[in-house]
C-alpha cells in the first residue's frame, strides 16, 4: 500500500512538473475514435510516453501537451482537450481512489507490427489490415516465406490474415474450384511450399505455424480473427496427422484423424471434431455457424465482461469501449463453442444466448494470444467478393475499437496480471 501511494505521489509530481497536458477522450464524445489509435501510436514513435486511463471515460489517452500533437490530432479529425496540470492531476487522483474501477497503464514504445498476409491478391479484405491503414499506424506484411527466413524476432505484434494453416485452400475448393483467383492461389502456394522444400502446403503451413508459436513463447503478442483462429490450433494439434483429402494434397487423409488429434499442442481449442467432409465450408466443430447457430441479426450481440482494472489490467486493456455490447458479424469462423474451450482460456466478450465466445485471450510461454472470431465488425455477411469497407464511414466503431486496443497492449509497461 505505501509503495503504490508513493507511486502515485511520483506520478502527481512528475504531473506538476510539466505543465499542460493533452486528454483525448474515448467516449461518446470523441469524433474519432479509431484515428485515436493512430495518434497515440505516432506520439510512441516519436518517443513519448502516453498514459492509457483504463476505464476513463471510454479508456482516454493522456499525453503531455505538445503543439505537433494538437496539429495531427486537428489534421485527423480526434477529438481533444488541453487540460491544466492540476486537472491532469484531479483526474489522477479520481483514479486511484480505491473504489473506482479505474487504473492508469503507461505506454511506453510503439510495437513493430507485421501482418501475415498473401502477397497475391485475395477477393476479401482483412478488418486487421483496413483499422492499421485508416488509423495510420504502420506496419509490413509479411508471409511464408519471410516466416520460414527467420523474420519474425523482427516484430513485437503479429496479426494473422484471413488464413487457413491446415493446407485446405480455406476449404473453398466445392464453390470456388472452378474461379481463377482460387486456382491462382493454389498455383502459387504449391510453388512456394516447392521452393522452401515441402512436398505439400500442408507441411509448409504447420511449419509456419510452429515458428508462430515459438514467436509467441519468446515473448511476442498474436492477434487472429476470422478462420485464422481456429484453423491454426488445428493444424498445430493434427500435426504428423493427414487431414486434407485428394483435392487439396494429392492423397487420401487419415481415416481415423479424430483419433489422433493432440489437443495439448494448441492454444485456445481441446476436445473438438474435425470435418471429414471436404465440401463442408467448415475446419470442425469449434465454429457456431448458421443454421446450428440460430440467433438473428436484430439480436445478434455480444458482450464485453468488466474486469478489474487495478487486479486485472492485462483484460482490461483488451475490452476498453465506449460501449460494452457489440454487434455481431459473420465469417468462416463466425464465433467458438464454449465445450471447446481450454478451461484456462480468458473469455473477453460472448453471447451467452449461444453459449459462444467472440473474443478469447491467453497466455503461452512469454507472450500472448488473442482470437476475435467473425471477418469484419462492421459488415455482417461479408462475401467473398465484396468491396471493403470504408471505415471513414465508421469511425467510431466499437468492434475495430478491439482490433485497435490489442495493437496498443504491447506498448504497455509490463505489468503482472493478479488473477
Amino acid at each position: 500500500m505505501k509503495k503504490s501511494l508513493f507511486t502515485w505521489l511520483l506520478v502527481l509530481a512528475t504531473l506538476r512538473s510539466q505543465g499542460a497536458f493533452i486528454l483525448i477522450p474515448m467516449d461518446d464524445s470523441q469524433t474519432n475514435h479509431l484515428k485515436s489509435y493512430g495518434i497515440a501510436y505516432k506520439v510512441l514513435k516519436d518517443g513519448l510516453d502516453v498514459q492509457w486511463l483504463l476505464n476513463y471515460r471510454g479508456g482516454s489517452f493522456m499525453i503531455a501537451d505538445n503543439t505537433r500533437i494538437e496539429q495531427e490530432c486537428a489534421i485527423r479529425g480526434v477529438s481533444y482537450t488541453v487540460i491544466a496540470d492540476v486537472q491532469a492531476a484531479s483526474i489522477l487522483t479520481e483514479i486511484s481512489n480505491p473504489e473506482a474501477n479505474m487504473d492508469v497503464v503507461k505506454l511506453e514504445k510503439a510495437p513493430k507490427i507485421a501482418v501475415y498476409s498473401p502477397k497475391n491478391k485475395m477477393p476479401w479484405d482483412d478488418a486487421v489490415t483496413m483499422a492499421l491503414t485508416y488509423s495510420e499506424i504502420p506496419y509490413d506484411v509479411i508471409y511464408d516465406e519471410d516466416v520460414i527466413g527467420g523474420k519474425l524476432p523482427l516484430y513485437d505484434w503479429l496479426h494473422l490474415h484471413h488464413e487457413d494453416f491446415t493446407g485446405q485452400y480455406g476449404r473453398f475448393w466445392a464453390a470456388y474450384r472452378g474461379a481463377a483467383w482460387y486456382q491462382e492461389d493454389v498455383r502459387i502456394q504449391e510453388e512456394m511450399a516447392s521452393k522452401l522444400g515441402f512436398s505439400k502446403v500442408s507441411q509448409m503451413k504447420l511449419a509456419v505455424a510452429t515458428r508462430i508459436r515459438d514467436f509467441v513463447a519468446g515473448g511476442g503478442y498474436l492477434f487472429a480473427m476470422c478462420s485464422a483462429t481456429d484453423s491454426y490450433d488445428i493444424a498445430l494439434s493434427a500435426e504428423g496427422i493427414d487431414i486434407c483429402e485428394n483435392m487439396f494434397d494429392g492423397d487420401a487423409a487419415d481415416p481415423a484423424m479424430n483419433n489422433k488429434v493432440d489437443y495439448s499442442k494448441t492454444f485456445a481449442f481441446r476436445n473438438y471434431k474435425l470435418s471429414t467432409n471436404p465440401y463442408e465450408y467448415e475446419f470442425s466443430d469449434i465454429d457456431n455457424q448458421p443454421p446450428i447457430r440460430k440467433i438473428d441479426r436484430g439480436s445478434d450481440l455480444f458482450t464485453l465482461f468488466d474486469f478489474s482494472a487495478k487486479w486485472d489490467p492485462v483484460p482490461t486493456m483488451l475490452c476498453q469501449n465506449h460501449e460494452q455490447v457489440i454487434k455481431g458479424f459473420l465469417g468462416q469462423t463466425t464465433a467458438f463453442k464454449k465445450r471447446t474451450l481450454k478451461p484456462e482460456v480468458l473469455v473477453l466478450g460472448d453471447c451467452k444466448a449461444e453459449d459462444e465466445a467472440r473474443y478469447i485471450h491467453g497466455d503461452y510461454g512469454k507472450g500472448t494470444w488473442t482470437f476475435y472470431s467473425g471477418h469484419d465488425p462492421e459488415d455482417y455477411q461479408h462475401q467473398v467478393g465484396d468491396p471493403p469497407t470504408d471505415l471513414s464511414l465508421h469511425p467510431n466503431s466499437p468492434g475495430y475499437r478491439l482490433i485497435l486496443n490489442n495493437v496498443l497492449f504491447p506498448a504497455a509497461k509490463k505489468r503482472k496480471q493478479k488473477t
